[in-house]
């Protein structure tokens, strides 16, 4: 096991890879990267766009898809399963050394539907019923439509990833969803035990979206680079405050384990800034970090971590530094509602580029046979 990887799962802090291809499984990469540390894997469209387009190893199985369907996006999800299912297989030690804490794969809902609760809820179960896994986590973004989404599944007694989360105000109406589906999933006689979730905070799009604010008001470099991750900070604070308590404590007490904050995005888009801040920065107890390949090579070739909650440090001054954006003419709230629409479109766009692909190599596999 790599020893950065290993502190921080000392620590508490869960590694898991945001990256899946078929090549990863069948070369064996994946696995290797199991034995380094990582402990649970996730996608989303343009994940699979890119191993689709760009390996060979679906054409005999897209070959057999096209020439009985015709929907691209049935396609994409008898190929999407398939490689699902495999790291599913390859995380289940995991999932059973860790008692169900870790060792999960994300599959997420189409992102056309994130502001349609019926049709999400209908998805995310349909997805569940198609990977047939226990460590299967489907991810459903955070937006308000999403939220009624997320707490009928946890209710019925799926785990859920919720991705797409930018604001401390998001955050605390995603993690009250999660409660209300626990107490209604308890209420109905089923085991919470069964369940997890993770709550993903996207971390590098705030500072990018914060930054450019700051270079069209010109000025005020000093506060660059420190809106993602005093948010993240704030959002560990609301974590730790949402679950404690006695109520919490009862529906503990019947088996469910807390919605752990994910962060994600964490490769740094400005290359001024440290290349594993949003590692070094963010590593605390009860916590995942979901990191591209790159980040993870450097995290593990240079990272580190200075002490042993780095992300309970230094709460007073992530609260004035919004303030100081607010004083500067960056609003708060604007800049995660930005981001939350743009986050949503740019995945909407990107499955629909997915599709595309998969039509237009559906058609050239099938006249090659």
């Amino acid at each position: 096991m790599n020893e950065r990887l290993r502190k921080l799962a000392g620590i508490g802090q869960s590694v898991w890879i945001d990256s899946l291809s078929r090549d990863d499984i069948q070369d064996g990469n994946l696995q290797r990267m199991i034995e380094e540390g990582v402990v649970g894997v996730t996608s989303n469209p343009t994940i699979f766009q890119k191993a689709i387009s760009e390996s060979s190893l679906y054409d005999e199985q897209l070959q057999e898809l096209a020439e009985r369907e015709d929907d691209p996006k049935e396609i994409f999800l008898g190929l999407a399963a398939e490689d699902i299912r495999d790291a599913c297989d390859l995380m289940m030690p995991v999932y059973e050394r860790t008692d169900k804490l870790d060792g999960y794969v994300s599959l997420e809902v189409s992102p056309d539907l994130a502001y349609d609760t019926p049709a999400t809820v209908e998805e995310a179960t349909r997805l569940h019923g198609l990977v047939n896994k226990p460590n299967l986590m489907v991810k459903i973004p955070a937006t308000l439509p999403g939220l009624a989404a997320i707490e009928e599944m946890i209710a019925t007694g799926h785990s859920i990833n919720v991705t797409l989360i930018f604001s401390l105000e998001r955050y605390r109406a995603v993690a009250a969803a999660y409660v209300r589906g626990l107490q209604r999933l308890v209420a109905a006689g089923g085991n919470p035990s069964l369940i997890a979730s993770v709550a993903s905070f996207f971390v590098s799009r705030v500072d990018s979206e914060a930054d450019g604010r700051l270079d069209e008001l010109g000025g005020h470099d000093e506060l660059k680079g420190k809106l993602a991750i005093a948010n993240a900070k704030l959002a560990y604070a609301a974590f730790q405050e949402i679950f404690s308590g006695e109520d919490w404590e009862f529906l503990e007490s019947k088996g469910a384990t807390k919605q752990r904050p994910l962060w994600a995005s964490t490769s740094v888009k400005n290359p001024e800034y440290g290349d594993v801040m949003y590692v070094e920065e963010l590593a605390g107890p009860d916590t995942v970090n979901t990191m591209p390949a790159s980040t993870l090579d450097a995290f593990m070739d240079h990272g580190e971590v200075r002490s042993e909650s780095p992300i309970e440090e230094g709460l007073d001054e992530a609260r004035e530094l919004i303030e100081k954006l607010r004083e500067a003419g960056v609003d708060y709230e604007e800049v995660t509602e930005v981001i939350e629409k743009e986050g949503v479109a740019k995945f909407a766009d990107s499955f629909d580029e997915l599709l595309e692909v998969i039509q237009s190599k559906s058609r050239q596999v099938v006249r090659q046979s």
